[in-house]
C-alpha cells in the first residue's frame, strides 16, 4: 500500500509479469482477445492487466492445447499480467443447461452441447495450464431474487470448494500432480466472497475465505439485478473486513461512477464488459457524461467525441463520422468506439489514482459524479 485517502488505497500488486497500479480497471478479454482491439492499443490505452474467461478457453480451442503453446501469455501475444476467472460466473448464466452438487458444476457446452463436470480442482488446474498471473477459485454465484437459506448454501459450499482448489494450487505447487504441467509457477490465487445481500453471511463468508488464506480477495454475487445503492452498502462492508494488505477485487463492476464510488469503499480491482459492448452498440463514455452516437443531433456534429480526451478516436475523428460508421455498420466504428470507452475508463483510474496519491480524491469524486457519472447527455 503507497498512500490512502479516506477508504481508497493507491497500491502496486506484483505479478511474474509486472506490476498493476491500483485502483485498476481489467479489460475484458473473454477468449484471449478483448474485443474490437489489438493489444498494441491496449497499452497504448494504459491497460496492465487484462482478464480472460476460463470457460470459454476450455471449451475452445481447451486448455491442453494452450499449455503446449506456453501458456496463455504466449498464444495471445500478451506480455503484461492476465488474471483468469473460474468459470463460475459462466456456469451459473447457463440455467437449464447446468446442474450444481457438491462435486462441482455439471454442464452442457453451448458451443456443441458437450457435457463437462468443472470442479474446484479442474478450475484451479485449467488456470495452471493458461497460466494467468491471478487465478480465481471456483465459486457458486447465486441467481436473484434469493431467500437468506439459499444464499447461505451457496455461500457454505463457495467455502468448502474454496479450501479445494487452495489444497489443490499448494499441490500443484509441489509438484503434486505429475498430470499438470503450471505454465506460471508464479501463479496468485485470490479467494471469493459470496453471501448475497445478507451481510452477516457476508460476514462469515470473509472469515472462512480468509482462514483459508489467499494472495488476494474478491467480492463476487454483486452487480447482477441488486439496487445500486444495495451492492455500495455491501461492498464497503465486506471490503472493511478483508486484509489491508491485500488486493480487494469487486467482480463485474461496472458504470464508471461505480468504480469512483467502489473505490471510496476501499475496492482495488475492478473488471466489467460495459465499455466493449457499449461502444459495439454506439454508447460512448465521456467527462461530459454518455453519448449515444446514433442521435441525429451529431450527424453534422464536427467535434471530437471528448475534448478532453487524448485517445486516437478523439485525435483524429469527429462525432458526425464516428455515427456515419455505425450507422452504416463499419467495423471500424467498434474498433474506434471501443478503442474510446477504454481509454476513458482507463484514464478514469489514473486520475482516481493521482486523487489519492494527491489526497484529493474526495474533491475528485465529486467533480467526476457531476460531470462523467449517471447524468450524461441524450
Amino acid at each position: 500500500m503507497r498512500a490512502t485517502d479516506g477508504d481508497a488505497r493507491l497500491g502496486e500488486l506484483h505479478t511474474p509479469h509486472g506490476i498493476v497500479q491500483t485502483p485498476a480497471f481489467m479489460p475484458v478479454g473473454t477468449q484471449g482477445a478483448v474485443k474490437a482491439v489489438r493489444h498494441l492499443e491496449l497499452e497504448e490505452a494504459g491497460a496492465e492487466i487484462i482478464l480472460a474467461n476460463t470457460y470459454h478457453l476450455l471449451l475452445r480451442p481447451g486448455d491442453e492445447l494452450i499449455a503446449r503453446r506456453g501458456g496463455l501469455h504466449g498464444f495471445i501475444g500478451w506480455a503484461r499480467p492476465i488474471l483468469t476467472d473460474s468459470g463460475g460466473f459462466q456456469v451459473y448464466s447457463l440455467a437449464q443447461r447446468r446442474v450444481v452438487t457438491e462435486e462441482g458444476a455439471d454442464f452442457q457446452s453451448h458451443l456443441d452441447g458437450t457435457r463437462y463436470l468443472l470442479t474446484p480442482e479442474r478450475a484451479t488446474d485449467v488456470q495452471a495450464r493458461l497460466g494467468s498471473d491471478i487465478a480465481m477459485v471456483l465459486d457458486e454465484c447465486l441467481a436473484l431474487p434469493a431467500t437468506r437459506d439459499e444464499a447461505a448454501i451457496a455461500m457454505a459450499r463457495s467455502v468448502r470448494w474454496a479450501e479445494r482448489c487452495r489444497r489443490r494450487l499448494l499441490a500443484l505447487r509441489d509438484g503434486a500432480v505429475p498430470d499438470v504441467r503450471a505454465s506460471n509457477p508464479g501463479q496468485a490465487q485470490f479467494g471469493v466472497v459470496q453471501g448475497g445481500a445478507f451481510q452477516d453471511l457476508r460476514d462469515e463468508s470473509v472469515d472462512a475465505t480468509v482462514a483459508i488464506g489467499f494472495e488476494g480477495y474478491a467480492i463476487g454475487g454483486l452487480s447482477v439485478g441488486e439496487p445500486v445503492d444495495q451492492m455500495y452498502a455491501v461492498a464497503s462492508a465486506t471490503a472493511r473486513r478483508l486484509p489491508a494488505d491485500r488486493p480487494r477485487y469487486l467482480m463485474g463492476v461496472g458504470a464508471p461512477e461505480d468504480l469512483v464510488e467502489c473505490v471510496a469503499r476501499g475496492i482495488d480491482m475492478f473488471d466489467c464488459v460495459l465499455p466493449t459492448r457499449n461502444a459495439r452498440n454506439g454508447q460512448l463514455f465521456t467527462s461530459q457524461g454518455r453519448i449515444n452516437i446514433k442521435n441525429v443531433r451529431y450527424a453534422e456534429d464536427d467535434d471530437p467525441l471528448d475534448p478532453q480526451c487524448g485517445c486516437y478516436t478523439c485525435r483524429h475523428h469527429s462525432r458526425a463520422y464516428l455515427r456515419h460508421l455505425y450507422l452504416a455498420g463499419e467495423m471500424t466504428a467498434a474498433v474506434l468506439n471501443t478503442l474510446h470507452n477504454l481509454s476513458f475508463y482507463l484514464d478514469s483510474m489514473r486520475r482516481i489514482r493521482d486523487a489519492i496519491a494527491f489526497r484529493t480524491f474526495a474533491t475528485f469524486r465529486q467533480e467526476f459524479l457531476l460531470s462523467a457519472g449517471s447524468a450524461g447527455t441524450p
